[in-house]
């Protein structure tokens, strides 16, 4: 039933991709996120403990959050090596850039005031009216009046980017369907001999580097992240496993993107960020191909 009512909700739809985020548009002005009970029985939530903590720098889970520049400026974070990362390692010698991006400082309606603004209160770690400042990953540390990045150093202290002080949330999908021949069967890796998953991706305009438009449910190792500001997002895997649904979908690459198109997924992809784990995991999820060694398909995340 459910898939009848979703073939119908998005038999004429356009997909518009932006930079990290996918909106499905049907003429009943109904957004995929908006949509969610409809597409509830073939879809799930993912989740995967990625982040590493504050006690430590997980290898590759904290990296991409202390390169230089910081995007969109030409910015020089504070070098922070491996072994500092972590906020339990005293560092007196500390001296991180303090920089947040004058489109944030403009004051847009998705953008915090500055924390020194006398009409300014946040209630970190909790329900803050309509903004949620509960982090996905729990409590975080709040010092001289800013909160503290829960994975570690970054070099860069601020906002950015980020319009939020402490968790910025995102919720986004991954869209999947599995590839298909000329007459509609299922195709498998000749190695693996599992079946192959496909998903939605973006080249982003930035970097060349093709990205999900969406993410998994907690802490994201993003370039955009500061000590005092960090993005947080929960994916959500819409699945099309008839091939009827998708057929009908239209991809249109919005303004942040180069191109968007559909592609085959497997260990062999170059993602930004960290969306590499969070891919493995829906392949993991659906029993799709993953890898061509064997050991890696046995090992999963």
């Amino acid at each position: 039933m459910a898939e009848r009512i979703l073939g119908k909700t998005l038999a004429t739809v356009s997909l518009s991709v932006a930079l990290a985020s996918v909106t499905v548009k049907s003429s009943g002005c109904c957004s995929i996120l908006a949509c969610r009970n409809t597409f509830s029985s073939c879809g799930f939530h993912l989740s995967s403990n990625i982040m590493s903590s504050s006690n430590g720098a997980k290898e590759n889970s904290h990296n991409k959050a202390r390169t230089s520049p910081y995007p969109g400026s030409k910015v020089q974070r504070s070098q922070v090596p491996n072994e500092k990362v972590g906020w339990f390692v005293e560092w007196q010698d500390y001296n991180p850039v303090e920089y947040t991006a004058v489109s944030v400082l403009a004051g847009p309606r998705w953008a915090d005031p500055q924390i020194s603004e006398s009409n300014f209160s946040p209630k970190f770690n909790e329900k803050d009216g309509h903004v949620e400042r509960k982090s996905q990953n729990g409590l975080y540390e709040i010092e001289n009046g800013r909160p503290r990045n829960p994975a570690g150093r970054t070099g860069l202290v601020g906002r950015g980017l980020l319009g939020r002080w402490g968790p910025n949330h995102a919720a986004d999908p991954i869209i999947t369907r599995w590839k298909r021949d000329g007459s509609g069967n299922k195709i498998t890796h000749p190695v693996s001999g599992k079946n192959i998953l496909q998903f939605v991706a973006i080249k982003r305009k930035d970097c060349g580097e093709w990205a999900i438009p969406g993410i998994y449910k907690g802490y994201v190792d993003d370039p955009r992240n500061t000590d005092n500001a960090w993005m947080e997002t929960e994916a959500v895997n819409y699945h099309d496993e008839t091939g009827e649904i998708m057929d009908n979908l239209t991809l249109e690459a919005g303004d942040d993107a180069g191109r968007v198109k559909w592609v085959d997924i497997s260990d062999q992809l170059q993602l930004y960020a960290s969306h590499s784990q969070f891919i493995k995991l829906v392949a993991e999820k659906r029993d799709a191909h993953w890898s061509e060694d064997s050991e890696t398909e046995c090992r999963g995340l």
